[in-house]
């Protein structure tokens, strides 16, 4: 715009810029954590956790079972000979047995290691009789191995227990008796070997 004096430089006005006004944002003030959210959080991520590992050791097995294909091995007693089996002065009971076992193992890719600390124990009712104890020894895939185990024993007072045997004996003709083992074992699978 020109002057009203008319002259020909007159000074431009120019308005001061628009100013804009800025909301001011205000943070809200920060959540407390509450002893419940924690607690939720813990035991979510314990959960997660937990569940990977479940799912990890399913498939594990999975594969190991689809790979190796697991069957249990087979036992049976052959023979029991009883070596000794009688009665002292003093009222004690000696019993000697030399027991046969077959153990079978069915596995094509899968051998059995036998290890010390084993027994194997002969009872007649409540009353242990004799025990023994396995020898150590590997067993491979697809393997039948025969042992002999050696039972001993002596039981005190055993008076009664003769005369119950005898009683059994002349009514049915027989003796039951239970054997009873105990073998710890590491399994080989492949190369691979397990824990006892």
């Amino acid at each position: 715009a020109k002057s009203d004096a008319g002259g020909g430089g007159g000074d431009r006005y120019f308005p001061p810029p628009p100013t804009r006004n800025h909301p001011v944002s205000y943070s809200p003030p920060p959540r407390k954590r509450s002893k419940r959210s924690c607690c939720c959080r813990v035991f979510c991520c314990l959960f997660c956790v937990l569940l990977a590992l479940i799912i990890a050791i399913g498939a594990t097995v999975g594969i190991l079972f689809l790979v190796f294909h697991p069957k249990i091995p087979k036992y049976s007693i052959d023979t029991l000979k009883i070596t000794r089996f009688a009665t002292g002065n003093d009222g004690s009971l000696s019993a000697t047995f030399a027991v046969n076992i077959t153990a079978h193992n069915p596995n094509k890719r899968i051998g059995i290691y036998y290890l010390g600390g084993s027994s194997l124990s002969a009872w007649y009712q409540d009353t242990l009789l004799c025990q023994g104890a396995l020898p150590e020894f590997y067993q491979g895939h697809h393997n039948t191995t025969v042992v002999q185990v050696p039972l001993t024993g002596t039981v005190t007072n055993a008076a009664s227990l003769a005369a119950s045997i005898q009683q059994q004996q002349q009514r049915t003709g027989n003796v039951p008796l239970v054997l009873n083992g105990r073998v710890p074992i590491k399994v080989k699978l492949g190369k691979l070997k397990l824990m006892k």
